[in-house]
């Protein structure tokens, strides 16, 4: 599994320090300390050659002469006696290594290769190399060079520097924010960001996650860790580089428009992750996410005894989508009876500048009671009448008794104290409330937990593999790729692309090829019988943007017109280019809609998180206008639409003045069109329609350029090759007859079948539970069940069956890939009442045959020594069963696959 003994080197019960040395500002000395400093609580002991004793530790020579063996071996050593430790430490049974210093290198025969090499022989796990170390306040662990120590809390923070993991626990040491865990992964060796988000996702002691990203090294996996992450628990990431752009030279414009950056944005909204800009923000969010949950909506109650800054909260709200709480009859009578006639009256809450503490609790107290507002923001702007720090006492006071009342049902409460001393905010901060030293700031914490509620309802909603609304002619549609791939081409030609786009019922402009002139005045012949005029452009392999050469000529309505713009256009672009390969022209009718808006849209390859779908306002200057959004596909309706939502042209497809509105959803439709098309015909690396004419009579392509490559996997799996997020699976939908013609439905699961699996639970017996989960189990948590039901597909699956009779929920089977991907770990659970009908055979089975064609090696699983039925059930289906050499209550079992 991802999460593989990740336990053993975030919590361990024993440790090892290699290379701590007595040398002043050495890194060894430096760890040595902090790990003395934490009091770490396991067995611990130190390795070094050179010297007898450090610091008043005594040391030995060797890992193999510790009278224990270390869980975790921290590692300070030069990089050439890295993989020897490795293999020394992997020998004795130790279950993992963070590598501390750098220099280790890249590729074969480094020494990074060989400490990897060691490490997979012997499962071991590897935090590093390059790396500031781990932090884990809640077992008194700090294995890093940190200056110090931060305290217990509930916020994870995961960093590909070192020095950002820094600037954050000298930044928790201020503010007495806690965390769960600080992580610097350094080079990702082993353990990557995908590993540690799985772990912190399920850890019960973390509310939040925090990123620093400097680059994603396995896309996939990151999406499925992401995704499953975000919707437990909020996922917040900062990501330098923000302006660099793809190194890659495009050769359409949709390859221009999708910039690495934009790329990484679309896939953090994608995987329902809240972007930062910077350091100070993912603090700020640190502050919020630490303190109270999401609220249930974004209406937002501001009391202020500032007119002013009450209203720049209201503008800042309204701008970053919240909502100013409105205030309802019943509230503005109660509020009317304890404030004095010059109050606002309105949202912002001006409890004028007069107002003391007594002011200041009435006027919460009704706020929190208001069911008209999710949430609160208290500022305050110090006076001469009332002391702050008084009003935030009272501020504080009152919020205690209201959590302790409402508990998992409280509103959150935010603050602001303008020009505040630090034993006022010292004060906000140990009641939990969440403070910042602006409005906006504070606004934007509010937004940051808004965001993480929607997304969390975004997330549940998984598009499936073939939209419903469309059934495209895919076989058609992949000979048009495979002849001009056959033929050595990297580029469709524009009669193969009106072919292809209308195999995926994508309407287009009727157009020809033609090599000369007398070929292109027989086809414009053809079109002018229809009454339509002509247009002419270039048609070159080598000449990515027409207009560039003068290869666009419009409105022609004679023979002799086409006939002389066919030898203009073709003398022009030689003369202009006279190294590009010119096949003639393309003849096409001349669309005229004169209300319709001009879109771009297409498909881009980007290198790391694979195909890219593109939309945004089209015509000759669209990388200058640059009014474009991106998304990850695979796309439904609500997807396309949402990424539609975000260019500014998605107001004028509303309709304005006397232009009628687009033809709803037509343009969202082409997005889902584009988005299967790439799923099912993985050979094509871009594609470009720009522009797409839209009115209220639908869209119509009327250029388009589509070029074409081998496929080269980019993701493991048996998903579409270049998609970094899968579809739902639902190929693997299943209808099955076990014994006695009993008919059951199997399909893999859904977040929404979360209910079901309760459900499922009530019919499980509770020694059958025991059996299943190897203890008593009595509550079933949602971030329990979530585990199970929100997958993304991609290293992990699970098939539901339901009795089609009845509809119910009757059994599940599940796998879990580990993080090489070679083998996987499987669980099944049945209802106790329906064991003995084939069920649990038919649900085996299926989970063998779906790993197989994973590529996954084998399938493990462990069961205990008295769920004889399991294990005769293993044996019968080809596994090894074998007695576990730790614990003998437990078989491992293996099928080689």
């Amino acid at each position: 599994m991802s999460t593989y003994r990740l336990k053993n080197l975030l919590a361990p019960r024993s440790l090892a320090l290699v290379g701590a040395s007595p040398r002043q500002g050495s890194v060894g000395g430096s760890v040595l300390r902090n790990i003395r400093d934490a009091k770490f609580k396991g067995e611990f002991g130190l390795v070094n050659t050179h010297y007898a004793e450090v610091d008043g530790v005594a040391t030995v020579g060797s890992l193999s002469r510790l009278s224990f063996v270390p869980e975790l071996v921290v590692i300070t050593t030069p990089p050439a006696t890295v993989a020897g430790l490795i293999e020394e430490a992997g020998k004795l049974g130790s279950a993992g290594a963070v590598i501390i210093p750098a220099g280790l290198g890249h590729g074969t025969g480094s020494p990074a290769e060989a400490a990897e090499r060691a490490a997979r022989k012997y499962g071991m796990r590897l935090i590093g190399p390059n790396c500031l170390g781990i932090l884990m306040p809640g077992v008194n662990l700090n294995a890093s060079f940190s200056a110090h120590m931060p305290v217990a809390g509930n916020l994870a923070l995961i960093s590909q520097s070192g020095a950002i993991a820094t600037g954050m626990v000298d930044w928790a040491a201020q503010r007495a924010v806690g965390f769960s865990g600080i992580i610097s992964i350094g080079d990702q060796l082993d353990v990557d960001i995908a590993d540690l988000l799985d772990y912190f996702a399920l850890d019960g002691k973390t509310r939040a996650i925090l990123l620093y990203v400097e680059a994603i090294k396995d896309a996939s996996k990151f999406m499925s860790a992401a995704r499953a992450a975000a919707r437990i628990k909020p996922v917040v990431v900062v990501k330098s580089g923000r302006m660099a752009q793809g190194a890659k030279a495009a050769a359409t414009h949709t390859g221009a428009l999708a910039g690495s950056d934009a790329v990484y944005d679309a896939a953090f909204r994608r995987a329902g992750i809240l972007r930062v800009s910077d350091l100070r923000e993912l603090f700020d969010c640190a502050e919020t996410l630490g303190r109270v949950e999401s609220p249930p909506g974004k209406r937002l109650a501001i009391l202020t005894n500032g007119g002013g800054i009450g209203v720049l909260a209201i503008d800042r709200l309204c701008e970053l989508g919240g909502i100013p709480a409105p205030i309802t009859p019943a509230t503005r009578e109660k509020l009317n009876a304890i404030l004095p006639p010059t109050w606002s009256g309105s949202n912002p809450i001006d409890i004028v500048g007069d107002a003391d503490a007594a002011r200041y609790a009435a006027v919460l107290e009704v706020l929190l009671a208001d069911p008209g507002n999710d949430a609160i923001l208290v500022m305050n702007v110090q006076t001469a009448i009332a002391p702050a720090d008084a009003i935030a006492a009272t501020v504080t006071g009152i919020v205690k008794k209201y959590r302790e009342q409402h508990r998992r049902s409280a509103k959150p409460v935010l603050a602001v104290w303008v020009g505040a001393d630090h034993k006022t905010a010292d004060m906000l901060s140990d009641a939990g409330i969440p403070n910042y030293p602006t409005e906006d700031d504070a606004v934007r914490g509010f937004m940051h937990l808004v965001q993480h509620r929607e997304v969390v309802t975004i997330l549940a909603q998984v598009p499936p593999a073939m939209p419903s609304e469309f059934v495209p002619d895919i076989e058609s549609a992949r000979k048009i790729v495979a002849a001009a791939l056959a033929d050595g081409r990297q580029w469709l030609d524009p009669v193969e692309i009106k072919r292809l786009l209308e195999a995926y019922k994508i309407a287009m402009v009727p157009t020809f090829a033609a090599a000369d002139a007398e070929q292109a005045v027989a086809y414009a012949s053809t079109l002018f019988a229809q009454g339509a005029t002509v247009v002419l452009k270039i048609m070159s392999r080598d000449i990515v943007h027409k207009s560039d050469v003068g290869g666009v000529v419009l409105n022609l309505t004679t023979p002799d017109a086409v006939r002389a713009a066919t030898a203009d256009i073709i003398a022009r672009a030689k003369a202009l280019r006279p190294e590009a390969r010119i096949s003639g022209v393309i003849v096409q009718a001349m669309v005229v809609r004169p209300k319709a808006r001009e879109l771009i849209l297409g498909l881009a390859d980007d290198p790391t998180f694979g195909t890219v779908v593109v939309f945004g306002r089209g015509g000759t200057a669209v990388e200058i206008i640059n009014d474009r959004a991106l998304a990850l596909p695979p796309l439904d309706l609500q997807l396309a639409r949402s990424l539609i939502e975000r260019t500014r042209v998605s107001r004028l497809l509303r309709g304005y003045r006397d232009v009628p509105a687009v033809k709803q959803d037509a343009v969202a439709m082409v997005l889902v069109e584009i988005a299967q098309m790439a799923a099912d015909i993985p050979e094509i690396r871009e594609l470009d329609i720009n522009p797409l004419l839209a009115d209220e009579n639908g869209v119509l392509a009327v250029d388009a350029r589509v070029a074409v490559g081998r496929v080269e996997r980019k993701f493991g799996g048996s998903g579409p090759a270049n998609f970094a997020v899968r579809p739902y699976p639902s190929q693997w939908q299943r209808h099955i007859e076990v014994k006695d013609g009993w008919r059951i439905f199997v399909r893999p699961i859904r977040p929404e079948d979360e209910p079901l699996i309760h459900l499922l639970l009530q019919h499980v017996t509770s020694e059958d539970l025991r059996l299943r989960f190897f203890a008593p189990m009595k509550e079933f948590t949602h971030e329990f069940i979530a585990r199970l039901t929100q997958l993304d597909y991609a290293r992990a699956m699970a098939f539901v069956a339901f009795d089609e009779a009845t509809k119910e929920m009757v059994g599940v089977v599940r796998i879990h890939s580990d993080s090489v991907y070679e083998s996987g770990e499987y669980a099944i659970l049945l209802r106790s009442d329906l064991k003995g009908k084939g069920l649990g055979w038919a649900l085996m089975q299926l989970i063998i045959e779906y790993a197989g064609s994973e590529g996954l090696k084998m399938i493990s699983g462990d069961v205990l020594q008295d769920n004889t039925v399991m294990l005769e059930m293993c044996r019968s289906l080809g596994f090894q069963v074998k007695t576990d050499p730790v614990d003998p209550g437990i078989c491992d079992v293996k099928l080689v696959l």
